[in-house]
């Protein structure tokens, strides 16, 4: 039975079920995987805190619904959560309270859905398009602009599923034989509208025999490393180890680390790159230890807007979040803390940037600029 949950109905299942690799390839790489639905009833969305537990589909029936999903990660990865966004518009306007005009509506709405999350610029990407969609259709009616903004939402998220697609496509062309990888945080089907990017890029690659063993950093302090990466690489039947966050030295100093490969939240027109905490990290190691250190984004994470990385706000969260793994407390209950949700890599750390159109190299200013040549 459904029951009311802080980001609205909650649909409970079973764990997902293990299922053949025939059967899992094609439900993780295609369109019919996603942890955003639009069904009759309207928008749900897999609550990825509940993962790997069980499975959980909150149903998103106002936009204060979207919203808190949003901040509390249940829908979590750029990308993802700018398709949630462009769905939450809609839903903003179906639940327009009556006598409300609309687009006092649209743009409560849209103020709201963009205070989620300040550093994933998808965020910011999604709601400008959907502001433009709205304008071009407002004077239609309201049926008509709603209907409009829904078409547009299905097509953001279907793109992005494509989008996915490519990046693995030009990736897997940087791997070689046998190559043992390392990533971070989370950057599969469950941070996009599908497919994934870095892990996109891991899939592709192991598609073509190029993947021998992914090593999985936990990811501290919401372990999606450990709860969302694992699970979606043990259905994909690609060989993987869970490691803490500081093994990444150790493994890379005894030669165990090929290449890394993880995602990002916001990259600057510099190609500075604004990721989960610790990438940072990892990218020093890997710069130290001669591991080629790869991110891979499509061109809505680009930012043009933002000059260099020390202009992305980075967002800082609950201090409970590293007081507690989960409900267990693992410090004093007051003790200080400061939670850091993203840090910055310096664009002279990263090998190579992989995107939806190709894959970008230094000088990135200039690669960035040429990348965006005919797209908006």
């Amino acid at each position: 039975m459904p029951h009311a949950g802080p980001g609205g109905w909650a649909i409970r299942g079973r764990s997902l079920p293990r299922v053949p690799r025939t059967g899992i390839m094609r439900a993780m790489t295609e369109e019919t995987f996603s942890p955003i639905r639009w069904t009759d009833k309207g928008l749900e969305l897999l609550d990825q805190t509940q993962l790997p537990r069980e499975e959980v589909w909150l149903r998103c029936r106002t936009p204060e619904d979207v919203s808190a999903a949003i901040y509390r990660l249940s829908v979590r990865g750029a990308p993802a959560i700018g398709v949630s966004a462009a769905y939450g518009l809609v839903v903003g306007l179906q639940s327009k309270p009556p006598g409300q005009e609309i687009r006092a509506r649209f743009a409560e709405v849209a103020e709201l859905l963009g205070g989620t999350r300040p550093t994933a610029v998808n965020l910011r990407w999604a709601i400008k398009r959907g502001q433009k969609v709205f304008d071009d259709n407002v004077d239609a009616g309201e049926d008509a602009v709603i209907a409009a903004l829904l078409e547009w939402a299905k097509a953001v998220h279907a793109a992005d599923i494509q989008s996915c697609r490519q990046m693995g496509a030009f990736g897997a062309e940087l791997f070689s034989s046998n190559d043992r990888v390392l990533t971070h945080c989370n950057t599969g089907a469950l941070a996009t509208g599908g497919y994934g990017t870095a892990l996109g890029v891991i899939t592709a690659s192991h598609g073509q025999g190029k993947i021998s063993q992914v090593w999985v950093d936990e990811t501290r302090p919401l372990l999606q490393g450990a709860r969302l990466t694992a699970w979606e690489l043990e259905r994909l039947e690609i060989p993987y180890k869970l490691v803490t966050d500081s093994s990444v030295g150790a493994l890379m100093s005894r030669g165990l680390v090929d290449r890394v490969v993880l995602g990002a939240d916001r990259i600057a027109a510099n190609g500075d790159v604004a990721n989960k905490i610790g990438t940072y990290t990892v990218a020093v190691m890997a710069n130290r230890h001669d591991v080629p250190f790869y991110v891979a984004a499509p061109l809505s994470t680009i930012d043009l807007d933002t000059p260099t990385g020390s202009d992305i706000p980075i967002e800082e969260r609950d201090a409970d979040e590293l007081r507690r793994v989960f409900e267990a407390k693992i410090s004093p209950a007051d003790a200080p803390a400061m939670n850091f949700a993203f840090d910055v890599t310096p664009n002279e750390l990263i090998a190579a940037i992989i995107t939806d159109v190709g894959v970008l190299r230094a000088p990135y200013t200039e690669s960035i600029a040429k990348a965006f040549e005919g797209h908006d």
